[in-house]
């Protein structure tokens, strides 16, 4: 039987995700099903699962003092990290948009911690050496070294900062590579937004004598401020679903434990935390970004 050209152009589209569609049902949504059955169990190897209710939430608020330390310090982390990091990655995206020799080169670098950024590498470039499987080599180069600001404030003479105010500097300076690190998806992002600028915008605010520093605040961060929420979104979930943070270390301490019902329901308890804190911060900045209309 022939079909119209627009109907087999749809099954084409399914036929190409079909092998998408099995991959996100059989190891995707099944997987999250029986999670969220677990977290309302007991369960434990070789044995089924005991119906316990909500008994393993209420642990979680009530019954487990790392887990609201854990999770408090996660918030804290993302909350000064994530403007830090689209900070930076704006800069670093109209520096790179600019026309100078080695572009190219330039970008290849910024973009190069999100092909390496495993293993040994984070775990040098994060000042854990001892992770990296090299603490017995010897002595390390001090380029490595991410924890030098103490040093560095002390040999300049600056002295007399007040406790607060030189432990935000030492957690700023320690997490610097740890930054620039988790910045090159958020680099691309501005990039292609930055690329999307007609040549109109920029010749009209030459004519009328507009500086950089004008031109920034007018038309560069108004086109790019939809990819400012979109980064912002990015950053937010990368860190609060980052191996390295420490509800993600808690739980696969409880998993290694084999509490297989506690750590189901840890883990979807934060997973409603920070769809609630994308939520929220997606109706503040959705507020303050510029869409083109026609």
């Amino acid at each position: 039987m022939k079909l119209p050209y627009q109907k087999r152009k749809a099954l084409y589209g399914y036929a190409f995700i079909s092998l998408w569609l099995v991959g996100t049902a059989v190891f995707f949504l099944y997987p999250l099903i029986c999670s969220l059955i677990y977290s309302f169990q007991k369960v434990q190897p070789g044995e089924p699962g005991v119906w316990v209710g909500l008994k393993n939430y209420i642990y979680v608020f009530t019954g487990d003092p790392k887990y609201t330390a854990c999770l408090l310090s996660v918030l804290r982390e993302t909350l000064w990290k994530t403007p830090l990091i689209l900070i930076f990655s704006l800069f670093i995206a109209v520096m790179l948009n600019q026309k100078f020799r080695g572009r190219t080169l330039a970008r290849a670098v910024f973009f190069l911690p999100v092909i390496i950024a495993t293993g040994p590498v984070y775990n040098i470039i994060n000042g854990d050496i001892a992770k990296s499987g090299a603490a017995s080599a010897g002595q390390f180069s001090t380029m490595f070294r991410t924890d030098l600001m103490g040093d560095l404030l002390q040999f300049l003479g600056i002295y007399g900062l007040t406790d607060h105010m030189e432990e935000m500097i030492g957690t700023v300076s320690d997490n610097l590579f740890g930054i620039v690190w988790n910045a090159g998806i958020q680099i691309l992002i501005f990039l292609a937004a930055l690329q999307t600028i007609p040549t109109s915008a920029r010749e009209a605010a030459q004519i009328e004598g507009a500086t950089g520093w004008e031109y920034f605040w007018k038309i560069t961060l108004p086109y790019v401020s939809p990819m400012v929420l979109a980064c912002l979104i990015y950053t937010v979930i990368d860190s609060f679903t980052s191996p390295d943070n420490l509800v993600m270390q808690r739980f696969a301490e409880m998993r290694s434990n084999m509490l297989y019902g506690y750590a189901a329901a840890m883990i979807w308890v934060y997973f409603g935390i920070v769809s609630a804190a994308v939520g929220v911060i997606t109706l503040i900045v959705n507020r303050f970004v510029y869409y083109e209309t026609e």
